[in-house]
C-alpha cells in the first residue's frame, strides 16, 4: 500500500484528504504543522507528500526546497497545495513535482497523486 503524508494547518482539510485517499486505497498520515515534518518523514517513510504552502509560521515552499535538496528526501514526490498562491510564483519552492489549487477537485488530486507515484516508481 502506498503511503502519503498530508501536511496542512487546516484540520478540516486534513480530515477530508485523509478520507478521500484512504477510500482510494492509500495509507495516509497527517500533520497539522511543518516544524516536525522531517521527523514524521523518518517515521512514516512516505511515498509522496502533499504539502500546504501556508503552514502558520512555516512556509511550505521553504520546506519543499529543503526536501528537494536533501539526499534522503529528494526523490519523494511533493505536491504543493494552496488557496492563496498561483503556480507561476513557485520559483522559491525548490521544484515541487506538482501544484494543486484549493479548493481542489477530487479527481484532479487523485490523478496528480497517481501520476507522481508512477513517475517515482
Amino acid at each position: 500500500m502506498r503511503r502519503i503524508l498530508a501536511v496542512d494547518d487546516d484540520k478540516d482539510i486534513l480530515e477530508i484528504i485523509k478520507y478521500i485517499l484512504e477510500e482510494s486505497g492509500y495509507e495516509v498520515e497527517t500533520l497539522a504543522e511543518g516544524k516536525s515534518l522531517f521527523d514524521r518523514i523518518k517515521q512514516h517513510e512516505p511515498d509522496l507528500i502533499l504539502l500546504d504552502i501556508m503552514l502558520g509560521n512555516v512556509d511550505g515552499r521553504e520546506l519543499c526546497k529543503i526536501l528537494k535538496n536533501q539526499q534522503e528526501t529528494k526523490n519523494i514526490p511533493v505536491i504543493l497545495i494552496s488557496a492563496s498562491h498561483d503556480p507561476g510564483r513557485l520559483d522559491q519552492a525548490g521544484s515541487p513535482d506538482d501544484f494543486i489549487a484549493k479548493p481542489f477537485d477530487i479527481d484532479v488530486l487523485l490523478s496528480s497523486i497517481s501520476s507522481q507515484l508512477k513517475r517515482a516508481a
